[in-house]
């Protein structure tokens, strides 16, 4: 038999079954009321600020058998239809890249950068399939393959199913070690659920002091003081399918306080994902092991976002949220909806001081981004001591200003249901994003609890036995798990399964019923990119008008996003100046999610880490970002981690040079793009024309894993310059014009007296004061090295003929710092760059001072001649 309660989750309402064969205390009428108590309960208790705070009076009002986990079978459906999408369909194979890239190995080059596959890690290696050692007893053994969490989901056969009257009884003799025999409730269905839900939070502490007493490394403070908040996440909360990781509606979840990790392999593990065993458990912080020291999406299954640099990760669950938030308003239909999911973030005191995360916040409220939950461990605790060093102000009440909903948990240790009941309630503002103030107890049971101390490291051996007698846990092996813990965990693991074949059988319906918007919804999710769009890219020719870079940057963009219905982005602030906006499409807002065009005010660090979000969603979204390459260093982090993340994030920063003029040298970019060179897997293009500015295009929209920047000129430059390739820009670098071909018709070939090397706006340069040159007798190549990156990769034979190690008479012209260059300018080239700030000026006359000119080209060049 099944009561049928409705509930306001999030925002959503869902309808919800109980059943009464293994509820405890089955009362229909209490639950058909359980929203009403729900609301009325976390409505009547507020903070002076008007924060809602969720306590043990307010819990303890609810059904219990609406939130008893272990007696409560919830099959949910929403009232909105589910949404679908095939399994492993359209997600690439990072592992056979890794082993492509170990295959192709190093190559070296001539008075060139070694060359190096994007992607290649250093710390990858192909091994073997990391092994599970736990057996169903809970003892260390020698299991291969799937995880003991893992076989419990997919063993789908009734009879095999653990006996509800045994598995009742395994938890009373494990409680009856905690609590003693002669004080257990046995008939109280509330304080049993309790104890399981305990000796879970138990466990998971235990495995945390295990993990980093065996590693000799890690931050176990966050894993223990949050061990209550990720057991009712995953437990009870968030939906997810471990045997499908990338299931695309399954609930995001972002660690933005990375160092945490441990509480998120952990929860993974327990609730059946293959890619946390607890052999990996025991290889935490081990060099090639799927437990690195912060969480990595690119080598962990079910990690969603790199995370470390604290503030981050709320940029990048912000990021998913808009994703999510998007592409409903694009695909769902009043009578069916595919896209629907929600986002949970934990941060901590050190991401509240980040600026990033206050300025996702911001944003979020602006948007209105009602799936997105943000958990805050309110440990009042960072590396160096108290928060009260160097920080006064509440947050929460900073959060509150902005237009979040705020909860406060005081006591999620003595009222774990608090913070059920706040994550499952429907908020006082259902259109608004909320914020779950927990106040916790960094390194919760160590004699370093709540200090700074607690943050990292190890436990001495004192400090563990007093541990393990706190929770009864003596004589256990290290990495102990009752058995029960899987069982109760893989309980909305299998809730999850249910639910992505509910969604997959929407998706057939919808597809059915509205095939246009499906076909369209399918490609986004597979990365469909059709082979031609390219076709829709501008040409120019000689004669056409003269434009900046940024200019033929904008023809691009709107040409292709007419074919990519991916594209979404915008700048911080300067849409008309950096060229940036869709005309295609509306904003971004509110009350217009499906605008592609964002406007992300002056909010440059935002900016980069929602874009790093939009493009790990998972669903085919090509996020755009744009401001000026000198506010490159506002966002230089969150770009460092599009790359270690491999998210195909396209930078477009204009003003890219002290060509900008008159703004001066606070705006004249000049170490920046040695700065994003400098990045792993960034590619950096700077092209000189509008040719080269489409097959800039064509490389980034191609760059689905990793980032691209390219770099635009304010000041005007020939739309077509002489010589200039759309195809060879994907070479990274090509001979422009060169006048050293034999004229007598022999088959001889002849090599240059020099080179001349230009990016972007000096590529004119370089090619005036070659055709000076050529008129004085002299053999000159002209090369665009529009993107080192690309160049560095193409075999040596073919960067060989482009700069042939024989002709050491090389010169470098770009507006920028020096830096990286004398690579390919070899011991006996010559470097022209900036070498010191610019200043304010007419962009010709600032050009003049700092000598670019054809003449001063043409002059240098002499010099290395003579």
């Amino acid at each position: 038999m099944y009561s049928a309660i409705t509930m306001e989750v999030g925002g959503l309402i869902r309808s919800t079954k109980i059943s009464s064969s293994c509820c405890y205390n089955n009362n229909n009428k209490q639950a058909a009321e359980s929203s009403q108590v729900l609301q009325h309960k976390l409505g009547s208790s507020s903070s002076s600020s008007g924060a809602l705070v969720v306590s043990q009076t307010a819990a303890s009002s609810i059904p219990k058998c609406l939130h008893k986990g272990t007696t409560t079978t919830t099959t949910t459906s929403l009232t909105r239809k589910p949404c679908l999408y095939q399994a492993g369909q359209g997600l690439r194979s990072r592992i056979s890249k890794r082993e492509q890239s170990a295959a192709m190995g190093a190559k070296s080059a001539t008075m060139q950068r070694p060359f190096i596959l994007p992607g290649a890690r250093a710390d990858y290696n192909n091994t073997d399939t990391l092994k599970d050692e736990q057996v169903k007893s809970g003892q260390p053994g020698q299991q291969v393959g799937h995880s003991v969490p893992s076989q419990m989901l997919l063993n789908t056969n009734e009879a095999s199913q653990s006996n509800d009257a045994a598995a009742m009884q395994a938890w009373k003799d494990e409680i009856s070690l905690f609590v003693g025999a002669n004080e257990a409730k046995w008939e109280d269905a509330a304080w049993v659920q309790a104890q399981i839900d305990q000796r879970c939070v138990d466990n998971m502490r235990m495995l945390t002091v295990d993990s980093v007493d065996t590693a000799k490394a890690g931050h176990p403070g966050l894993p223990m003081g949050l061990a209550e908040v990720g057991y009712v996440l995953w437990r009870h909360a968030m939906k997810y399918n471990p045997q499908n990781p990338n299931w695309f509606n399954r609930d995001r979840f972002v660690l933005s306080a990375g160092h945490g990790c441990l509480l998120q392999y952990i929860c993974l593990h327990l609730a059946g994902y293959d890619s946390i065993q607890i052999e990996d458990l025991k290889q935490l912080c081990k060099l090639g092991s799927r437990t690195p020291g912060h969480p990595e999406n690119v080598t962990t299954a079910g990690i969603e976002v790199t995370t470390g640099p604290l503030g981050q990760g709320v940029a990048n669950a912000v990021g998913l949220a808009v994703a999510e938030k998007h592409l409903a308003a694009r695909f769902n239909k009043p009578d069916a909806v595919i896209v629907d999911h929600h986002t949970y973030c934990i941060m901590g005191d050190g991401c509240s001081m980040e600026g990033i995360s206050n300025e996702a916040a911001s944003l979020a409220a602006h948007w209105k981004l009602n799936k997105l939950t943000v958990i805050y461990d309110d440990n009042h605790n960072t590396i160096d001591g108290d928060t009260a060093l160097a920080l006064s102000e509440d947050v929460g009440n900073r959060f509150e200003a902005l237009g979040w909903n705020r909860i406060i948990i005081p006591n999620v240790y003595d009222d774990m249901d608090s913070f059920k009941v706040a994550l499952l309630s429907k908020p006082t503002k259902p259109d608004m994003p909320t914020f779950i103030q927990v106040k916790t107890r960094i390194g919760r049971l160590s004699v370093k609890e709540n200090t700074a101390k607690a943050h990292h490291g190890t436990f001495d051996e004192e400090d563990v036995r007093k541990m393990q007698q706190k929770l009864h846990w003596n004589n256990r092996e290290p990495f102990y798990v009752i058995p029960q813990v899987y069982e109760e965990f893989t309980k909305n693991s299998k809730h999850g399964m249910q639910l992505e074949a509910e969604w997959n059988d929407a998706l057939k319906r919808y597809t059915e019923k509205y095939p246009k918007e499906a076909e369209e919804f399918q490609n986004l999710l597979n990365g469909n990119i059709p082979s031609d769009w390219d076709k829709v890219l501008p040409s120019w020719s000689e004669k056409d008008p003269v434009d900046a870079t940024r200019g033929y940057s904008e023809k691009c963009l709107n040409a292709a996003a007419e074919v990519l219905p991916g594209i979404i982005g915008g700048s911080a602030d300067l849409a008309s100046s950096n060229k940036v906006y869709m005309k295609n499409s509306t904003d971004f807002q509110h009350d217009s999610p499906e605008g592609r065009n964002i406007r992300y005010g002056i909010r440059e660090h935002a900016m980069a880490g929602i874009s790093n979000g939009l493009a790990l969603h998972g669903s085919g979204l090509i996020p755009i970002a744009a401001t000026f390459l000198i506010f490159s260093d506002y966002m230089k982090n969150a770009m460092r981690l599009s790359a270690l993340s491999e998210a195909g994030v396209i930078y477009i920063l204009t003003h890219d040079s002290i060509g900008l003029g008159e703004d001066g040298p606070t705006h004249q970019p000049v170490e920046q793009l040695v700065a994003l060179r400098a990045i792993p897997d960034m590619y950096v293009l700077r092209p000189a024309d509008g040719n080269e500015v489409a097959g800039a295009y064509r490389v980034a929209i191609s760059r689905r894993h990793a980032p691209t920047v390219l770099s635009l000129s304010r000041q005007k430059v020939e739309a077509n310059l002489s010589g200039t390739s759309s195809e060879g820009v994907a070479k990274g670098g090509y001979i422009v014009s060169d006048n050293s071909s034999s004229s007598n018709g022999s088959k001889e070939v002849l090599l240059p007296e020099i080179i001349l090397i230009g990016t972007g706006s000096e590529l004119a340069l370089c090619e005036k004061a070659a055709e000076t040159l050529r008129k004085e007798g002299r053999k000159v190549r002209v090369v665009s090295l529009v993107c080192w990156e690309l160049f560095d990769q193409q075999p040596k034979e073919y960067r060989d003929s482009i700069l042939p190690p024989t002709v050491l008479k090389r010169l470098s012209v770009e507006a920028g710092s020096p830096i990286g260059w004398r690579e390919y300018v070899g011991t006996e080239g010559k470097v022209f760059g900036v070498y010191t700030f610019g200043c304010s000026g007419g962009y010709l006359d600032v050009f003049k001072k700092y000598g670019f000119t054809d003449n001063n080209v043409a002059e240098m060049a002499r010099s290395l001649l003579a």
